[in-house]
């Protein structure tokens, strides 16, 4: 049985030509991987480039080209007649051969138009300032290296998750440098010194406390840290729970005094590293898709901002003519066949690009038509139940081209940018019978927990039963696995005094 699920996946394979293999990668690439997959694309083929707004390009060159080198049947290259993108419209079922212009452009922008890129940021890293801190300090040559591998292994927060026993192993083994527990540990206190505070703690709880204590040296306005301290020194793990009640009882203070102490650690910054590194600033989202409301009327655009308008090198037209001038020569086929496969290769790519920006218009087009009340109103609760399945069918494309087409793509709305794929969603009956949205439900349950008393938030049961009251009968565990689809904690950890 095995073997012959095998054979038919293999068979499955072999139906995917090169260029509708070429064409699923395209689908998949967001807009703002795609200008740097054709600049790959151009330096890889020369027989490729993109187009500017040449008045002398000689469109009837290819098709003149293509007659030229047919006219000889005893030629051994073959040079018949071929569409080498012919089954790509079967594949993608898709009639439209010619995407209209408009379609394919934001705004009527012309190839020629001036293009403006995002800047992005060169501002020194987390690494760096606190590099720059350990040169302030007088440190020999060796405490200078312990310092420079303690930083190095500091992740994106700031901790130094590596113990001290296994950085002494490194600096033995990779460096040749031989260094005592104390040795290094002394380097890191000077190190969890620099400003962020709380840089170089191992953990949370050692983070916190390297914060308060600093603090607490620092106090100029007289506030008392003593109790912040204390709970996080000590009670750390009632802390983590919410076990609020437990540690006033401990302790042996009044709410008012936890309730100070609580804002306190509250002030406080879990990630250190966090707040001052810059290297991952400049990752922008830039939305695929635009849509606007004309009036009552839905408008979409697609973002070509970063595919260029692309065509065949002239030059390699031109050489591939001369060439077939005189294509009994051997020398001249074997060049003929080289030229021919990179203007092929180009052709294939430039209509791939083409198919790929129409597939992204019409799948977009339905979503947009599909979800038309909430792309008009805003309103989350508009949000229709739909499946991959219900675009499919209305584009006549293949389901897996429309999950590919969803895929790392974001809409520009009046309401906000969005993934793709967040419009996808399963569908509930409610009471009425009606048909309703996954989404419109987490939708509901994440405003009453921003309504609720944080003082006694609602519990997962107390949830169900909300909901039960709005005429959507769902389970419990439903309930907790939307909620952390949500990335809600339970209602303990959402406590407030």
């Amino acid at each position: 049985m095995s073997s012959q699920r095998l054979t038919q996946t293999q068979k499955m394979l072999q139906k995917l030509s090169p260029q509708q293999i070429l064409l699923m990668k395209l689908l998949q690439i967001p807009t703002m991987e795609l200008s740097s997959r054709i600049k790959e694309e151009i330096e890889e083929n020369p027989a490729l480039e993109e187009e500017f707004n040449d008045s002398d390009t000689d469109t009837d060159t290819d098709a003149d080209i293509d007659s030229d080198i047919n006219t000889d049947a005893n030629d051994d290259t073959d040079f018949d007649d071929y569409d080498p993108l012919s089954d790509f419209d079967d594949y993608l079922q898709d009639d439209d051969d010619d995407a209209a212009a408009y379609k394919l452009r934001t705004n009527n922008y012309s190839p020629d138009d001036e293009r403006y890129e995002a800047p992005i940021s060169n501002e020194e890293s987390f690494q760096d300032i606190l590099i720059q801190q350990l040169g302030y300090r007088n440190l020999d040559e060796k405490k200078y290296k312990i310092g420079m591998y303690i930083i190095g292994n500091l992740d994106d927060s700031g901790y130094l998750s590596r113990p001290i026993t296994g950085i002494v192993d490194d600096l033995l083994f990779t460096q040749n440098i031989d260094v005592t527990e104390e040795e290094v540990a002394d380097v890191l206190h000077i190190i969890q010194d620099f400003d962020p505070a709380g840089v170089g703690a191992s953990n949370l709880q050692e983070c916190l406390l390297i914060q308060l204590h600093r603090l607490e040296e620092d106090n100029e306005d007289e506030t008392d840290y003593s109790l912040p301290i204390n709970i996080i020194e000590n009670y750390y793990n009632e802390f983590t729970k919410k076990h609020y009640d437990k540690i006033i009882r401990k302790i042996g203070v009044s709410e008012r005094q936890f309730r100070a102490a609580l804002k306190e650690i509250l002030k406080l910054n879990p990630k250190p590293g966090g707040s001052m590194d810059n290297s991952h600033r400049s990752n922008y989202v830039v939305p695929d898709f635009a849509i606007y409301n004309n009036c009552g009327v839905l408008e979409l655009t697609l973002n070509s901002r970063n595919a260029p308008e692309l065509r065949v090198n002239k030059d390699y037209t031109e050489m591939l003519a001369d060439f077939a001038k005189n294509k009994n020569n051997k020398e001249n086929r074997d060049a003929i066949n080289f030229v021919k496969n990179k203007i092929d290769s180009a052709k294939w790519f430039i209509e791939a690009i083409k198919q790929r920006q129409n597939t992204l218009y019409i799948t977009m087009e339905a979503i947009m038509n599909y979800q038309e009340e909430y792309f008009l109103t805003g309103d989350e609760t508009k949000l229709k139940p739909m499946i991959l399945k219900d675009i499919s069918e209305k584009v006549g494309l293949d389901i897996s081209t429309i999950s590919r087409v969803a895929n790392s793509k974001y809409v520009q709305t009046a309401y906000g940018t969005f993934p793709l794929k967040s419009f996808f969603s399963e569908s509930l009956t409610n009471d009425d019978g009606e048909e309703v949205s996954t989404r419109e439900i987490k939708k509901i349950l994440m405003d009453c927990i921003e309504q609720e008393d944080k003082s006694k938030p609602l519990t997962d049961d107390v949830l169900t039963q909300i909901l039960k009251e709005k005429g959507y009968n769902i389970a419990r565990r439903t309930i907790a696995k939307y909620r952390e689809q949500l990335d809600i904690p339970v209602a303990r950890l959402r406590r407030e005094l």
